[in-house]
C-alpha cells in the first residue's frame, strides 16, 4: 500500500461536518457562506482540521461543480479545514480535495476505493447494518460513515422515520467512526456524543443561518 493511500485511510474524522446546500443560503454565494462559517471555528478550542465541508450539489454538471469545488478548496484550505466532494471522484481529485463522499446512488465502495487514490472515503448510511457492509467493501479505506437521520428533519423524511439515539449507539459499537446527521442542532451535540458519535453533521443549521460564524462557533464549543 502506498503512503498516499495509507494517509487517506487515516484521515481525521471530522467532529463537525458541514454539508452544503446552495439553495438554503438565502441567495448568498455558497463560498461566502462557507467562508463565514469556518471563521466561527477560531477561538473555540476545536482544531480546524477536525472540521470538514462536504460539497453536495447534486444537480450541477461537471464544469460548474468543479468551479465551485475550486472555490471551496481555497476557502477550506485557508481555514485549515478538510473538503469532501459528494459522489464525484474525478472532481475531488481535480481540485485537490481531501476526500470523496459516497451516497446511495454513487459508485460502489469497492470500485471507489480502487479509483480514489489519496482521497479519504466517507459513506452515507441509513441503517447500522449498512455500515459493516461498506467497511468490508472498502478494504480498510473507509474513513467514517454518516448515519441518519437521527432526529426528524424534513429533508430526510424520504428515508423513513428517524433512527434515534439507540440505533446510533448500536452503530458506534462497530469499528467505523460515525458522524450523526438529521435534525442536528448545537443543543443536541452532547447527547449525540454521549451515544458514541465521533462527530455531527448539519446542513440548514449552518447554510440558512443569518450568522454562520456564530452558529459554527456554538457547535464547536459544544463539540470541544
Amino acid at each position: 500500500m502506498s503512503s498516499d493511500v495509507a494517509g487517506a485511510s487515516a484521515a481525521a474524522v471530522p467532529r463537525l461536518y458541514i454539508v452544503t446546500d446552495r439553495r438554503a443560503t438565502g441567495g448568498r454565494p455558497l463560498a461566502d457562506v462557507v467562508a463565514a462559517a469556518l471563521r466561527g471555528v477560531a477561538g473555540t478550542g476545536l482544531p480546524p482540521d477536525r472540521v470538514a465541508v462536504q460539497l453536495r450539489e447534486k444537480d450541477l454538471g461537471g464544469r460548474a461543480l468543479t468551479e465551485l469545488a475550486r472555490a471551496l478548496r481555497a476557502v477550506t484550505a485557508a481555514a485549515g479545514a478538510a473538503l469532501y466532494v459528494n459522489d464525484r471522484i474525478d472532481v475531488a481529485l481535480a481540485v485537490g480535495a481531501d476526500g470523496v463522499h459516497l451516497g446511495g446512488g454513487s459508485l460502489d465502495v469497492a470500485s471507489a476505493a480502487r479509483l480514489a487514490g489519496p482521497l479519504a472515503i466517507a459513506v452515507s448510511a441509513h441503517a447500522p447494518a449498512e455500515i459493516a457492509a461498506h467497511a468490508a467493501a472498502a478494504g480498510g479505506r473507509l474513513a467514517f460513515a454518516l448515519l441518519g437521520p437521527i432526529y426528524d428533519t424534513p429533508s430526510k423524511r424520504a428515508f423513513g422515520p428517524p433512527l434515534g439515539l439507540d440505533a446510533l449507539a448500536a452503530a458506534t459499537r462497530a469499528a467505523t467512526p460515525i458522524v450523526a446527521i438529521g435534525g442536528v442542532e448545537p443543543a443536541r451535540v452532547r447527547e449525540l456524543r454521549a451515544a458514541g458519535a465521533q462527530g455531527v453533521a448539519c446542513i440548514r443549521a449552518v447554510m440558512a443561518a443569518s450568522d454562520p460564524a456564530a452558529t459554527v462557533g456554538t457547535f464547536c464549543k459544544e463539540l470541544k
